[in-house]
């Protein structure tokens, strides 16, 4: 994230920091969601979301969609005519994402998060923002150190190993779970033929983690992307080795993205 969108990303919690104090969120929230829709620039960026997805998604594929938050994601993937399962842990989420989609056949909701087994975990919530809840300690500490999270919740954590079980082996999945990427990869035996979790740069050392844990469960050909450009960064799949290398050579403190596996 660079500094525009740093302050822009600011600009917009502090108004929602308001909302949230004056009870008026639920109420503006729906309205702001649907103008948004209509924009232009909206659509045309659905669409490259829609192109950039189609790389990995075809029709009747089995989808994760790992922090699901409020669907964003999961609206792309049911529009490419996957079948998806979306993991969200957080209260408020779970009753959007239903809202959305729970009449939708191919959407199936796993109210629970991810770890490296079965259990509890505390986490963090952030009701200012709560794309950045978290259940890492660690991650609260990065960039977005001045927001507070107020509140803990009590959540229910399976597995990927324990979803494959359940519904399958999924041709893609995307993970972006706030700074807790290697505790839910550590929850993986096997390998998914695509995969994607987010980076930052302040925690790249956890994204090397991650890496080494995907090469030892075979995955050999990797790429990137930067924030949501939506488009690979790479021309070509590349070795581990050369990603860590092309990512640690940009010199942007506040670099973040998501990493590409491919099996």
């Amino acid at each position: 994230m660079n500094k525009i969108s740093e302050k822009k990303y600011s600009m917009k919690h502090s108004l929602k920091r308001l909302l949230i104090k004056c009870k008026l969120l639920p109420c503006i929230k729906p309205i702001y969601e649907a103008l948004a829709s209509l924009s232009q620039k909206h659509k045309a960026y659905r669409r490259k979301m829609l192109d950039f997805y189609s790389l990995f998604i075809k029709k009747g594929d089995l989808c994760f969609d790992v922090g699901a938050h409020e669907g964003n994601r999961t609206v792309i993937f049911l529009k490419l005519k996957a079948r998806v399962v979306a993991v969200e842990p957080q209260k408020s989420c779970i009753k959007s994402l239903k809202s959305k989609f729970g009449k939708n056949p191919n959407f199936v909701l796993v109210g629970k998060g991810l770890a490296e087994s079965e259990g509890e975990l505390t986490m963090s919530i952030c009701e200012e923002a709560d794309d950045i809840s978290t259940f890492s300690e660690k991650w609260k500490m990065g960039r977005f150190s001045q927001y507070e999270w107020n509140k803990k919740e009590l959540i229910q954590v399976t597995t990927l190993d324990n979803l494959i079980k359940e519904f399958g082996l999924p041709e893609f999945c995307k993970i972006d779970v706030e700074g807790f990427e290697y505790q839910v990869l550590k929850g993986l035996s096997q390998p998914i033929r695509y995969l994607s979790f987010e980076f930052t740069k302040e925690f790249f050392d956890d994204t090397k983690t991650c890496i080494n844990h995907l090469v030892a469960l075979s995955y050999g050909k990797f790429n990137y992307s930067i924030g949501e450009s939506m488009w690979l960064s790479s021309p070509n799949w590349i070795t581990a080795n050369n990603l860590l290398e092309e990512l640690n050579s940009i010199k942007d403190s506040l670099l973040w993205g998501d990493i590409y596996a491919k099996y």
